[in-house]
């Protein structure tokens, strides 16, 4: 029979750290903590092939499950000496959710499970405690109702929140245990009123309510939306683990905390966390209380009292927990833990979220520690959270007015216009509006706006709060615990300390690293990567095979570019130099032109201006291969189009706006990407590739002559689908070529290739190759072509098919393995086997995402070009595919 729970207590556990796709993470930490002796309270795990089995068989579970979880739950009965559902001496248990990646927040917890109007009694007797019982039986409810009972958590709260005013106290410690024992009744009155039937009693049908909750959360609207955002299949599902209660509220010698065995904003090497005496687990992330910190490390005045002075024997503890879950597990941890009198419980371990910045020191530091190895280092660094590392930060002699500060709780600068809803963000990202999302607090329901803000912030909760937790994860900016500001839903504003009213539209400026929120928009200067991220770069560059190269038009891109680590260009786009202010006319009066000579006087202008544009570029890349794409759009992009426009134009160029109107109706395309352009304008005009190539070479041929540069200029034609289009304008490139460099009396080495983005194209490859001495292939327009689609368009409905899981990932962002994919290694193997020695790679926007280029690395490209700020990600991606397949 198959084995669907598997059990963990008193130093023994079924399970191992290595079966995580079969216990989740926690499950398989929760084993691995116990059988290294840490003190972790007994429990079992109910594994994710039940998750499997749950959704294949309409939310039925297999056969035998009920009486195994029956005999799990004896066998803790007895290592615990209690017994579930007793009213003397009752069992209650915690039961949560464990997916083998880490979700935070995004799926339910249920604590205090097993509490009814007997058992509660029980409790009562065996801690002598009316108030405990009674403030653990009103959260049992609250959660309960809220998770298994699908109630909108606020209708219970609202009645926390309005006893609390009536009792005249702000913290829910301060109330009594009569207050607490009449809560329950309002809350269990509440229950029937709302459903219409009474809050279930009977332990058992608790228990079998929140497994049956947790499993049904995997497809919860938070969690698919984080599972979408991750990449996280929904095929492996979760575990739910059922562990013994202990109590962080039943006294001021009890707590419960968050810790982190590092920081995990900065990667800083010091036990970071935060507790609350007399508390169970979900206040602390939830908000609802200012956290204390668990150490003095950082206590600035005014702090409460720190764990280390509060508890100190057991904060001694678990300092020495800390040290042994970091040997053994050899990364940061994320550790939650209760204390129960005086006596230290760990409820989890796992990988902690951290940001790019603390993910690069971390592993760097592990190395010198000698608990890492480098290969190691370099595949703990995901590559697109560089991506947090290359953008701007606030420029820190920039005036800015600070309105409030709270905790920095995830780093970064991010500006935007504040809305106070995760619809709201979500809604306004669509239309290109860059927004902060300000809440009193954030819960897991908001991953959505999250993800669609530039940061986040709040007016409650610390730096292991949800907002705090996820935004890091995500590499957002977040202000958490922002005390100083009111937010006041129903007016859609905040009011900061100064009195100063911000509404709905209004543009604010958040600091992540200082927590300050500032007033405005306020400058930004350019990263500096130094230390930590150059050291773990050069390991990097040490033992990746594929270069690494950018799409840059400009000196200044190139050089941005080059400051990244790129090692040429392998996509310079032509058309973005013809649009610039002083050029555009000439381009237009080569465009309008009636005859060659017009076009080739008007050329003449273009001349001088794109050898200066080449001239910039190979000055930049001294000594560094520079591919040049020819122009490639269609001419009627670069007239107006509006009426206006065209009048406009007409007055400038003294021609009639009729005739102009007539030419600009003439070009017009009904499907301009499969229409007149690439190397279909230079069959037809030759002149205009005639113009650029000599503009390079007579740049190239300068430098060489006059500066003694090195310099291998990589004329590019595009959109070739047949070898003869390559042949003659490959002849014609040579001729021009040639002659400059007859001229200028230098030798220079120049190469002729094509852009493969066309599936005919990449099926001729073997017969291209003849003409062509390297092949680029452009992603973005082959996987139109591949899969018919408009990339312009095709937004309207490509998020659907990526929600519904029709496509895995939207193809115009990692590249489709299975269809472009094979194109692009068919062409590369036809090509090699015409010309052994032809140069590939790729030049779409595939070329700086992780898993598009480890495939590149994979079907033997020799190079992946992408954006100048995604080059790191690039050199990490592609030393990452070498080690992979070690």
């Amino acid at each position: 029979m198959a084995k669907y729970v598997y059990f963990f207590g008193d130093g023994e556990a079924e399970g191992r750290g290595d079966l995580k796709n079969l216990l989740g993470g926690k499950g398989a930490n929760l084993a691995e903590m116990t059988s290294i002796g840490l003190p972790v309270p007994a429990g079992f795990t109910v594994t994710t092939k039940v998750c499997t089995e749950f959704y294949k068989n309409d939310r039925n579970y297999p056969a035998g499950l009920e009486e195994e979880v029956n005999q799990h739950l004896a066998k803790v009965e007895t290592l615990m000496d209690k017994k579930f559902g007793d009213t003397k001496n009752p069992l209650l248990v915690s039961v949560r959710s464990g997916a083998r990646a880490s979700m935070p927040g995004m799926m339910d917890t249920v604590l205090n499970l097993g509490l009814n109007d007997e058992t509660v009694q029980g409790v009562i007797a065996q801690s002598g405690d009316e108030r405990f019982a009674y403030d653990s039986y009103r959260r049992f409810i609250q959660m309960y109702a809220n998770v298994v009972l699908d109630m909108d958590g606020d209708i219970l709260e609202h009645i926390l929140v309005k006893m609390k005013e009536d009792r005249g106290v702000e913290e829910d410690t301060a109330l009594t245990a009569a207050d607490l024992k009449e809560m329950v009744g309002l809350f269990k009155n509440k229950v029937k009123e709302e459903l219409g039937h009474d809050f279930p009693m009977d332990p058992k049908e608790q228990l079998w309510g929140a497994i049956g909750a947790v499993f049904g959360s995997w497809m919860n609207f938070r969690a698919i939306t984080y599972r979408r955002l991750n990449n996280i299949p929904a095929e492996w599902g979760t575990a739910v683990n059922v562990q013994s209660m202990v109590f962080g509220n039943m006294g001021d010698d009890c707590a419960t905390g968050v810790a982190f065995t590092r920081d995990p904003s900065t990667g800083e090497d010091y036990f970071y966390g935060e507790y609350l005496i007399n508390a169970q687990g979900e206040d602390v992330v939830a908000g609802t209380r200012t956290p204390q910190p668990i150490n003095k490390a950082k206590h600035q005045p005014g702090d409460l009292p720190a764990m280390e002075d509060v508890l100190p024997d057991c904060y001694q503890q678990l300092d020495k927990i800390r040290d042994i879950l970091e040997k053994h597990y050899k990364d940061m941890q994320d550790i939650e833990f209760t204390i129960e009198k005086h006596k230290l419980y760990m409820l989890q371990t796992r990988n902690g979220k951290r940001t790019a910045k603390a993910a690069v020191k971390i592993a760097v530091d592990m190395v010198a520690e000698g608990l890492i190895s480098k290969n190691d280092a370099i595949m703990r660094v995901a590559p697109e959270q560089l991506d947090q590392l290359l953008h701007p930060s606030l420029d820190p002699d920039a005036h800015k007015t600070v309105v409030a500060k709270g905790l920095p709780a995830s780093p970064g600068a991010a500006c935007g216009q504040v809305v106070f809803s995760a619809n709201e963000a979500e809604e306004a990202a669509k239309i290109g509006l860059k927004v902060i999302l300000v809440r009193v607090e954030t819960s897991p329901e908001d991953i959505h706006g999250m993800h669609a803000a530039q940061g986040i912030l709040t007016a409650r909760g610390g730096m292991t709060s949800h907002a705090a937790v996820v935004a890091r994860g995500m590499g957002k900016s977040c202000v958490a615990g922002c005390s100083d500001i009111k937010v006041d839903y129903a007016n859609q504003q905040f009011t900061a300390r100064n009195g100063q009213v911000f509404k709905q539209g209004d543009v604010i400026t958040l600091d992540g690293s200082t927590g300050e929120v500032m007033q405005g928009q306020v400058p930004t200067v350019q990263p500096e990567l130094t230390g930590e991220f150059g050291q773990l770069m050069e390991w990097v560059d040490g033992i990746r095979r594929l270069r690494v190269r950018t799409n840059a038009d400009t000196p200044h891109d190139a050089q941005v570019a080059r400051d990244f680590g790129a090692e040429g260009i392998g996509l310079c786009r032509t058309e973005h130099m013809f649009f610039e202010g002083d050029r555009i006319a000439a381009v237009r009066e080569m465009i309008l032109s009636a005859d060659l000579e017009g076009r080739k006087r008007a050329l003449a202008k273009i001349l001088p201006m794109q050898k200066g544009d080449f001239l910039g570029l190979f000055q930049v890349m001294k000594g560094l291969p520079v591919t040049i794409r020819l122009l490639d759009p269609p001419l009627h992009e670069f007239l107006p189009h509006t009426d206006k426009e065209i009048e406009a134009l007409a007055a400038e160029m003294k021609v009639p706006a009729q005739n102009l109107k007539a030419k600009v109706e003439a070009l017009h395309e009904f499907n301009p990407m499969l229409g007149h352009r690439g190397c279909r304008l230079a069959v037809t005009y030759p002149e205009i590739y005639d113009m650029q190539v000599q503009a390079i070479m007579e740049a190239a041929c300068e430098l060489v002559k006059n500066e003694g540069f090195s310099i291998i200029p990589e004329i590019m034609i595009p959109l070739v689908c047949e070898v003869k289009e390559l042949a003659i304008l490959r002849a014609n490139a040579i001729r021009i070529a040639d002659e400059v460099v007859a001229r200028y009396g230098v030798e220079v080495t120049y190469l002729i290739g094509t852009m493969i983005e066309l599936p005919r194209a990449a099926l001729t490859a073997d017969v291209i190759a003849h003409e062509a001495e390297f092949f680029s292939f452009g992603t973005n327009d082959l996987t139109q072509t591949t899969y018919g689609l408009s990339r312009d368009d095709a937004g309207k409905f490509l998020p659907f098919y990526v929600e519904q899981e029709l496509f895995p990932t939207d193809p115009f962002v990692a590249i489709d393995q299975e269809g472009v994919g094979q194109l692009v290694k068919m062409g590369c193997e036809l090509g090699r086997k015409t010309r052994p020695d032809i140069k590939l790679g790729i030049c779409g926007e595939h070329g700086g995402e992780s898993s598009s280029v480890k495939f590149c690395h994979r079907i033997g490209l020799d190079y992946v070009s992408c954006s100048p700020f995604r080059v790191p990600i690039a050199r990490l991606a592609a030393a990452q595919a070498v080690l992979e397949e070690l």
